[in-house]
This record gives structure tokens, C-alpha cells and sequence, in this order.
């Protein structure tokens, strides 16, 4: 016996392309939609994780990660070493994200009121530090789903101000 051969008619000739394409634009389309918006999920765990670092090396009262230090404004030196240890732990994407920092503290009344510039509060206040972060996206797929084509987030850490 041998093989048959299928013959095809003129009509059917490229119909199996043209399938294809319009399957692979959805599977693709979905394919980086996943893949960009887990990017973007990670990039948020990351920021949080940086964040909450930044957060604990704060309100410790440590201020050697300072990379200018400057022993007559301990306060300052606190304030910069608490972002240095954010940029440290933010695996790369500080500069991606180029976060816009903020420190407060919640007032005895329960209010929360913001620090001074460049200030991390001082002993036995309960410190917020916020970052609100701006991450573009991997592929042109996923822009459309955000109102400026990149994705924004805020990601804070509140802790108590140990006693140093």
C-alpha cells in the first residue's frame, strides 16, 4: 500500500497560515501580557521589600550607610543612610522606578503629619516611609491597560522608632 496523497483545493491552499496567524496573535498577545505583568508584580514585591528594609534600618537609629555623612545633623545622616539602604535593596530598579520618597510619623492624636525635609523622625514615634514609583512596561501589549502607558504604585512600611 502506499501513501495516500491529500489533495487539496484551491480554496483550502494557506488556510492553515492564516489560522495560525490569527491564533498567534492572541497566544503571543496573552503570552506577553503575563510575562509583562509579572515583571511589574516584581518589581512591586521588590520595591516593598526595599522599602520595609529602608524602613527598619530607620528606625534603629543607624545612620553608618550614610554615603555623605555629616556629624553636626545626625538627623540627616539618618534620613540618607534609611535611602541608601531602600537603593541597596531595590535590586537595580531604584533609577527604573525613580521613586518619589516620603516620611511621616503618626502623631499622639493619630494623625499622620509629615517630617521635615530630610528628617526620620526621632525616638519613639511611629515612622511611615512611602514610595510612589512609576515602572514602564516590557512590551506595548500591557500600556494600554494604564491610564499613562506605565504602571504606578505606592508601596510604605510603618514601624515604632526604637529608643537610641
Amino acid at each position: 500500500m502506499s501513501p495516500r496523497k491529500t489533495v487539496l483545493n484551491r480554496s483550502e491552499r494557506g488556510a492553515a497560515t492564516v489560522e495560525f496567524a490569527l491564533v498567534a496573535m492572541i497566544f503571543f498577545t496573552v503570552l506577553f501580557s503575563i510575562v509583562d505583568f509579572s515583571y511589574l508584580l516584581f518589581i512591586n514585591l521588590t520595591m516593598q521589600h526595599a522599602v520595609r528594609e529602608g524602613a527598619r534600618y530607620a528606625v534603629t537609629g543607624r545612620a553608618d550607610l550614610d554615603p555623605t555623612p555629616d556629624p553636626s545633623n545626625p538627623v540627616q545622616s539618618r534620613y540618607d543612610a534609611a535611602i541608601e539602604e531602600m537603593k541597596e535593596s531595590s535590586m537595580g530598579f531604584w533609577d527604573t522606578v525613580a521613586p518619589v520618597v516620603s516620611f511621616k510619623y503618626m502623631s499622639d492624636a493619630g494623625t499622620i503629619v509629615a517630617l521635615p525635609a530630610n528628617s526620620a523622625g526621632s525616638a519613639s514615634e511611629i515612622l511611615i516611609i512611602s514610595l510612589h514609583c512609576t515602572a514602564a512596561t516590557l512590551t506595548p501589549f500591557t500600556r494600554a491597560f494604564f491610564a499613562t502607558g506605565n504602571y504606578q504604585f505606592d508601596v510604605s512600611a510603618t514601624m515604632r522608632t526604637e529608643a537610641y
